[in-house]
C-alpha cells in the first residue's frame, strides 16, 4: 500500500488540502499557541480511544478558560467528513492519524483573551506514522537535555496539550544536534519525565517502571492503558516512582509510549543501551497493546473512518 504525503484539512467545517490556508494571520492559535490539541489514531480503521482524548480535550480547554461550542458528535461527524475526503482523493486504505486544535479565535493584536472573536477548529488527517524497520530493529537513541528543563507545572503544566510546543521543539533541537532521534528531559529537581512527544517507560525483570505524574509531564491515554490494563496482560508489574540520570543503568528495556507510536523501543539513552531484540518483553507488551485498541477500537461501528 502506497503512503500519500497528502494531508487532508477541514477548517470550521471546510474541507481543503493542509498547505491551502485557511487562517487569518491574527489567529490567537498562530500568534500566541492560544489553542488546545488531542491526537487519535486508527486500529483497523476505527478510532481508538475517541472518549478519552476528547475528555482531555476538554480538560486542556479548561485549564486555559477556553470554550469549546461543538458537541461531541458534531466534531465527530466533521472527523468522518475529512476522513472520507482524505480516502477520496488518495486512496489510502489503511489507518489514520486525525489531529484536532481548538483555537481561541481571531481578533486585534494583544495577549487579552477578551480580544479573541469566535473560537474555531482545524482537523487535519494523514496516514499514521509508521514505526520504521531501522527503530524496529535497533530502537530509537535519546539523549538527555542538557540546556532546557521541561516545563514546570506551576508554569505551563505538561498536563495542557496546548498549542504552545516551543519546550518541547527547543529540546528537540538540542536532541538532533547531537545526533539523537529524541530527547529525555529532566524536570527543575533533576527527575525525568518524558521525551518530545511521549511518555517514557522502563524494564527490569517482569516490572514496568514509569515517572509519576507529579514529575510533570502529559497523563498519556497510551501510558494510562498500559499501566491499568495491558502490562498485567504482557505479565509485568507495574511501578511509578521519581527517576533520575543515574537510574537509568539499572533497566533492561526502555520505550516511548504515544497514541501514534504506542510502544516504540528505545535502544539507547546517551551512553546507556536496552534490549531491543526478539526476546525483549516490550514486544510482547506491544503485541497485547494492539491487541488491546483493536478489541476497543471495533466495539462501535460509528467509530469506524
Amino acid at each position: 500500500m502506497a503512503v500519500t504525503s497528502f494531508v487532508q484539512a477541514n477548517t470550521n467545517g471546510d474541507l481543503h488540502a493542509a498547505e491551502t490556508p485557511s487562517l487569518s494571520p491574527l489567529n490567537r492559535g498562530f500568534l500566541y499557541g492560544d489553542a488546545v490539541y488531542e491526537v487519535w489514531r486508527t486500529y483497523q480503521n476505527a478510532l481508538y480511544a475517541w472518549s478519552e482524548h476528547w475528555n482531555r480535550l476538554h480538560a486542556s480547554a479548561r485549564a486555559l478558560h477556553l470554550s469549546i461550542p461543538w458537541s461531541e458528535k458534531s466534531i465527530l461527524a466533521e472527523i468522518h467528513k475529512t476522513a472520507t475526503a482524505f480516502r477520496q482523493h488518495t486512496a489510502y486504505a489503511g489507518d489514520l492519524y486525525i489531529r484536532l486544535q481548538v483555537f481561541r479565535g481571531a481578533g486585534p493584536i494583544g495577549l487579552d483573551v477578551k480580544l479573541a472573536e469566535n473560537p474555531g477548529f482545524v482537523i487535519l488527517i494523514k496516514p499514521v506514522p509508521e514505526i520504521s524497520a531501522a527503530a524496529r530493529a535497533t530502537g530509537s537513541h535519546l539523549t538527555v537535555a542538557q540546556s532546557i528543563r521541561r516545563n514546570s507545572p506551576q508554569t505551563l503544566d505538561p498536563a495542557w496539550k496546548t498549542g504552545n510546543y516551543l519546550n518541547n521543539i527547543m529540546g528537540l533541537r538540542e536532541a538532533r544536534a547531537r545526533g539523537a532521534d529524541d530527547v529525555v528531559f529532566l524536570n527543575l529537581q533533576g527527575e525525568l519525565t518524558e521525551s518530545s512527544t511521549s511518555n517514557i517507560a522502563f524494564i527490569r525483570g517482569q516490572v514496568l517502571v514509569t515517572p509519576p505524574l507529579a514529575a510533570g509531564i502529559l497523563p498519556g491515554i497510551t501510558r494510562a492503558t498500559v499501566l491499568q490494563r495491558v502490562a498485567a496482560q504482557a505479565g509485568l508489574a507495574v511501578e511509578e516512582r521519581v527517576l533520575r540520570v543515574p537510574d537509568l543503568v539499572d533497566f533492561d528495556e526502555a520505550m516511548l509510549l504515544s497514541s501514534t507510536k504506542d510502544i516504540q523501543p528505545v535502544g539507547s539513552i546517551d551512553d546507556t543501551h536496552y534490549r531491543v531484540d526478539s526476546n525483549s518483553r516490550l514486544w510482547r507488551l506491544k503485541t497485547c497493546f494492539e491487541a488491546h485498541a483493536i478489541a476497543a477500537s471495533g466495539e462501535n461501528e460509528t467509530m469506524r473512518l
